[in-house]
């Protein structure tokens, strides 16, 4: 426990003319302030470095960019391999375990080591990786890479410890799973075709052992070649020669016939006595022509022949249909008997696998279910019921059912909440699933001691809205608000709707959710706001309308006059819920005929709604278009349901609703917050000479390596994909140059042509490029910049990072916006030659432009409501909005809030002009307030109550009402509280009223923070920081100490910074992939406690035994059970491989990953691991030692017997 005490020494001030990178820490910069009177603040500060460490806790949603699937049938666990390296083991709910391969290297293919606990990976690098399954945390203990040869197909037989593996050369290599090392006999391919043959047979598609003879491995070879092996005679059985590629082989369970896939389309059936042609070929979707000719097919990929006791053998496989039908789904087709069922899906088959009751191949198979693997989703097919249902899926596997755009997370919630959201959300599930349990029923997961509820929120590109229960590192889907319900449905060919008809209109950029009093509040793309109250009855409503005129354009000021700096005030009683309000125009604008004002992007439903029970829409508030321009996309929200107030801003300004009243309290430029205690000396406007150009001037950005060169940011949400090809092949070139930043094909050079955030680009000649993205009008979200759909490179060093960040910042938030800072760049920087020449078709602009743009827009980057001192000379703490700035200007509103039930609802809400000016570097991203004991003081907040609730006459509603006053504990202190403001570069902390600067931390110099929050960690509170180099921080509170500083995650895309998000607890989460939630921890006490939160993979089971095969089958069905491949791979017979061929890794587990493991079963599995991997050795010894012992003992014994025999009858005289 730190104790500590810090005086205040008053504030520095600065000279009327001084700079603005030295602000004063009190009021607006250039004012001198009186120094305050000293005062000690006694802060028991609790949180030290141990309390903090960094580690993954679990990862949520379907595998992105799957490519393996494998199955155990004992263990009943299934795993899931990726494109990125990555790998997926799930077993019952609760059992989920993601590994990742350190190559980052694909997995091309993956096999259980059935009931032992081991699952063996081949990754794209010809790279062969065992992983212990038999600790929570899986981990490689071997690693074999091979140098000369690429692998393509591996086969691991059922309790086999020699492991086949097929290279694309065509040769057959053998790998001991134990030791992992190679055994010298290899079957080449030369040797495994005939010698007569020309051609190379291609690389091993296809290894398996006879059911009939372990000792005959089939070997099947691209191009259409088919050996069977026999390995004891080290010679070819048979061969067989087929015109078409092979894709696939499945065997009969006796052993006597298989089935190959091919390319062509046809399955044929191949029996043991004859191999010199197919005894059957099908084409099962190859129609026969008019022609006589059957119809062209696509490859069947894969076949399974699986065979069942009381029915039909069933046919299983992928592919195959024919060419001539366009648009066709992907299908699993399903031959059982005479029936044909063709299972389509939504997205291509990646890889399926029968699940079958017995793991050996010579058994009949029984199979009860079909796991197929989707590109984008899991699908387990019930065979035992004819019309083939699907199991319901157990796992979250759906987060990307609509691409994620934004994410929030809450832990500690009312315990309410989650009971309440499920029951709602159940009404609305679908039907029709199987009503067997789920298949994959694996491994052992028990409720932790450490549970609390957790709820996540994510937005998605379709308006739609999910809550997701978190508690104990689970995921289940709560409940789902689809927002486009709101509005009516565009019409194509309709006037204004016809060209309003985007890709994702809806698309969610933020949320603002308080689980006590449950209002929900969303912010969509098209500059919309929707206000959602809880109901647990279903009701008719009518959705109230707001249209707010947030577009205060001062360029458009030609000489100075009484109109200008006009705040954009709006009168109550003026912003009645009507559809659209008729507002002047600007003095220049002259609004011609086509050109859109006054009206919004999306059309608001103004009839009467029938709402179901859950989250019902109240109040929607719109942003308008002026003069044909679209609104600026909503860059801070805030609400609190004590005050019944709503704030939120953009680049252009700060609006406050009223929500209860529905009345607009405020709309007002940034610029006229400050009234006369502006901290920047603006430059005069120049006037403009196009019309056309105004919305060039919206979004305006600095870069921070020009103070006179200005780069431009368009707001548009537009992919790279969507792109001309025209504009690609630009913006590609481009981006090779490391002074231009392209992110999705936006444009955020600093010296590039600005984009239009409406209108076409001001054209530059006949010669000039084309770089008109959309016609005129067009609103600014063509596609919905989903987090899941952003990869971009983003250079995070000092030199790079800062034209980086502002292309960040634009992904982020949708808006350009200008940074405090930028005014002090670190260095000249300069362009060579190239760079010039591709950057000189933007230099045409000319220098007026350059310094129009230094008064650039100030975008409002966050916002707080709550109860403070909005001024110094204020006695007690009254209803405040913190509005902080992208130029890191942090403005205190006061207001006044009618306490009364009656008056709250007929009196106004009076807002008082701008109080305090404080300032910090870069741009203000969150607030959080301190009692003088260093405690967190909670927002007030109106307790829940159901509107919709039928009437008592006795206990009539109240509003009922919880604050959480500055000085309700601090008669030991006196009067006052602590704000943390955190900007993007600093932290500040300020004892309010006194406005004081108590503690300054400048938390990154070489690049900038993404996100902050004020966090309740171990009791205590802390700031927590995640910045744009991968920094994951804290600091303790209020002194701003570094307590943790961790090199965690470079950002490499924009998902990254959208979605990351902490919360209480030590928590924290972001999008790891387009489908996949990562949550972290950065608590010590919780990384303590992960091994006994996650699941357990691997459960002591016994191998059912193999059936009794009787006397004759016995006889004559071959001697497989005397097969004893040891004697013919070890390295006795067949000797060491040539060392060149594959290096062997250790695994870098090693001993203590043994050491996690090491208790009961595990452990001896463990301990067993490392004896195996030393070759035996160490275990032969001990046996020797041990055998000596016992021949030891036993004579020791034995002459122990006969000594007793011998004395036991004399006297002890006669010794």
């Amino acid at each position: 426990m730190k104790k500590f005490r810090k005086v205040l020494d008053g504030l520095t001030t600065s000279s009327p003319g001084g700079t603005i990178g030295s602000p004063s820490c009190g009021s607006a910069a250039g004012t001198p302030t009186a120094a305050p009177t000293p005062k000690e603040i006694d802060v028991q500060e609790t949180l030290v470095s141990e309390n903090f460490q960094l580690c993954k806790t679990v990862r949520h949603g379907f595998p992105y960019q799957p490519t393996a699937l494998a199955f155990d049938p004992v263990q009943k666990i299934l795993a899931i391999g990726s494109r990125s390296g990555g790998v997926r083991i799930l077993g019952r709910p609760g059992v989920d375990c993601y590994c990742q391969h350190e190559s980052g290297a694909a997995v091309l293919q993956l096999q259980f080591l059935i009931n032992e606990g081991a699952l063996v990976t081949a990754c794209a690098d010809d790279t062969l990786h065992l992983w212990n399954l038999r600790q929570r945390r899986p981990a490689v203990l071997h690693s074999l890479k091979f140098n000369r040869e690429r692998i393509t197909f591996c086969h691991l037989p059922f309790q086999s410890k020699w492991l086949y593996v097929g290279t694309e050369r065509g040769n057959t290599h053998i790998v001991n799973i134990e030791s992992f090392v190679l055994s010298g006999y290899v079957i080449m391919w030369n040797k495994a075709i005939e010698l007569s043959t020309k051609t190379h047979p291609g690389p091993v598609v296809h290894l398996s052992d006879s059911p009939k003879d372990e000792g005959k491995l089939l070997i099947g070879f691209e191009s259409g070649t088919i050996v069977q092996w026999d390995l004891r005679g080290k010679k070819a059985d048979f061969r067989i020669y087929y015109d078409e590629a092979i894709h696939s082989v499945s065997w009969h369970h006796e052993g006597k016939q298989f089935m190959c896939s091919h390319s062509d389309g046809s399955l044929t059936m191949w029996n043991l006595r004859n191999t010199t042609k197919p005894f059957q070929v099908t084409f099962p979707h190859g129609k026969i022509q008019k022609d006589g000719r059957k119809e062209s097919c696509k490859p069947i990929l894969k076949v399974e022949y699986k065979t069942s006791r009381n029915s039909e053998p069933f046919i299983i496989f992928s592919g195959g249909l024919s060419y001539d039908k366009a648009g066709r789904r992907p299908a699993l087709t399903i031959m059982h008997g005479k029936a044909i069922t063709v299972l389509e899906m939504d997205y291509p088959i990646v890889e399926f696998m029968a699940l079958c009751e017995t793991p050996y191949n010579n058994e009949v198979q029984e199979p009860y279910a079909v796991v197929v693997l989707l590109e984008k989703d899991l699908i387990v097919v019930d065979l035992t019921q004819s019309n083939f249902p699907v199991f319901e899926n157990p796992y979250p596997m759906d987060i990307h059912e609509s691409p994620v755009t934004c994410t929030a997370y809450f832990a500690e919630c009312p315990p309410d909440i989650i009971p309440i959201l499920y029951s709602i959300g159940a009404k609305h599930k679908k039907t029709g699933y199987s009503q067997k349990e789920w298949p994959v029923s694996g491994g052992t997961w028990t409720l932790g001691s450490h549970t609390y509820p957790e709820i996540i929120i994510t937005g998605h590109a379709d308006g739609s809205i999910k809550f997701w229960d978190a508690s104990a590192i689970t995921l289940q889907m709560l409940y789902k608000v689809k927002t486009s319900k709101v509005f009516e449905k565009p019409k194509p060919g309709e006037g204004r709707a016809a060209e309003l008809v985007e890709e994702d209109p809806f698309a969610i950029q933020m949320v603002s959710w308080c689980p006590q009093s449950r209002i929900f509040c969303v912010v969509g793309i098209s500059a919309h706001i929707i206000l959602y109250r809880f109901s647990k009855y279903d009701a008719n409503t009518q959705i109230v309308s707001l249209e707010v005129r947030l577009q205060c354009e001062s360029e458009d000021v030609i000489t100075p006059s009484e109109n200008e700096n006009n705040p954009c005030f709006s009168e109550p009683g003026s912003h009645s819920p009507q559809p659209h309000h008729q507002h002047p125009a600007s003095p220049s604008s002259g609004t011609p005929e086509g050109i859109k004002d006054s009206i919004p992007c999306l059309k608001v439903k103004d009839r009467m709604v029938r709402v179901p029970p859950g989250y019902q829409a109240e109040l929607v508030i719109q942003l308008l278009w002026v003069d044909g321009e679209p609104p600026q996309q909503i860059t801070s929200l805030d609400i609190n349901s004590a005050y019944g107030l709503l704030a939120f801003g953009n680049c252009n300004g700060l609006a406050v609703v009223d929500y209860l009243q529905k009345t607009i309290l405020l709309c007002m430029s940034t610029l006229d917050l400050y009234g006369a205690a502006d901290p920047y000396q603006r430059l005069t406007r120049s006037p403009r000479r196009n019309r056309q150009s105004t919305s060039e001037f919206c979004m305006r950005g600095l870069s921070n390596f020009y103070s006179d060169s200005k780069k431009r940011i368009r707001t548009s949400y537009q992919s790279l994909t969507e792109l001309s090809d025209n504009q690609q092949s630009i913006d590609m070139e481009r981006s090779k140059s490391p002074t231009s930043d392209h992110v999705n094909g936006h444009c955020t050079s600093p010296t590039s042509q600005p984009c239009s955030a409406g209108k076409p680009r001001v054209p530059m000649g006949p010669e000039g490029p084309r770089l008109t993205r959309r016609g005129p009008g067009r609103p600014p979200f063509r596609k919905a910049q989903s987090a899941a759909c952003m990869e971009i490179s983003l250079p995070v060093s000092h030199t790079e990072g800062y034209a980086s960040r502002r292309a960040m910042l634009q992904q982020l938030h949708g808006v350009t916006m200008y940074s405090h800072d930028e005014h002090h760049t670190s260095a000249p920087y300069c362009w060579s030659e190239r760079e010039s020449r591709e950057n000189s078709f933007s230099r045409s602009r000319s220098s007026s432009v350059s310094s129009i743009d230094r008064d650039t827009k100030e975008a409002i980057t966050t916002l707080q409501l709550g109860e403070s001192y909005g001024r110094k000379s204020d006695a007690v703490p009254t209803p405040c909005l913190w509005v902080g700035t992208s130029l890191g200007v942090v403005l205190l509103i006061p207001m006044s809030i009618p306490t009364d039930q009656e008056e709250r609802m007929e009196e106004p809400v009076t807002i008082g002009p701008s109080g305090a000016i404080l300032m910090l570097k870069g741009s203000v991203l969150r607030f959080g307030f301190l009692d003088c004991m260093g405690a967190l003081i909670q927002s007030p907040y109106e307790v829940w109550r159901d509107a919709n609730a039928p009437e008592d006459p006795d206990r009539p509603r109240k509003r009922k009402l919880v604050h959480f006053s500055p000085s309700s504990s601090q008669d030991t202190c006196g009067e006052g509280h602590l704000a943390v403001v955190c900007s993007e570069r600093q932290a500040k902390v300020f004892l309010m009223p006194s406005q004081s600067c108590l503690f300054v931390h400048n938390i990154t110099e070489s690049s900038f923070v993404l996100r902050a929050d004020v966090v309740s960690v171990c009791n205590s509170v802390c700031l927590a920081c995640f910045c744009a180099n991968g920094h994951v921080m804290t600091l303790s509170l209020p002194s701003l100490r570094p307590l943790m500083d961790i090199n965690y995650l470079p950002l490499t895309d924009m998902r990254i910074a959208r979605t990351f998000c902490f919360t209480n607890g030590g928590q924290a989460l972001y999008l790891s992939s387009p489908t996949e939630i990562q949550r972290i921890t950065y608590s010590q006490e919780m990384c303590d406690n992960l091994q006994e939160m996650l699941g357990e993979l691997f459960t002591p089971i016994e191998t059912p035994e193999a059936q009794n095969r009787g006397f004759l089958k016995g006889f004559f069905g071959g001697n497989a059970n005397t097969f004893d491949r040891e004697e013919l791979f070890g390295e006795a017979a067949a000797g060491k491989a040539s060392r060149s061929l594959a290096q062997h890794i250790p695994g870098q587990a090693g001993v203590e990953g043994m050491k996690v493991a090491a208790s009961g079963v595990v452990g001896d599995l463990a301990r067993a691991r490392i004896a195996l991997d030393e070759r035996g050795q160490r275990l032969g010894e001990l046996e020797e030692r041990t055998a000596l012992m016992m021949t030891s003992a036993e004579t020791f014994s034995k002459h122990a017997h006969e000594l007793m025999l011998k004395c036991k009858d004399k006297k002890w005289y006669q010794f």
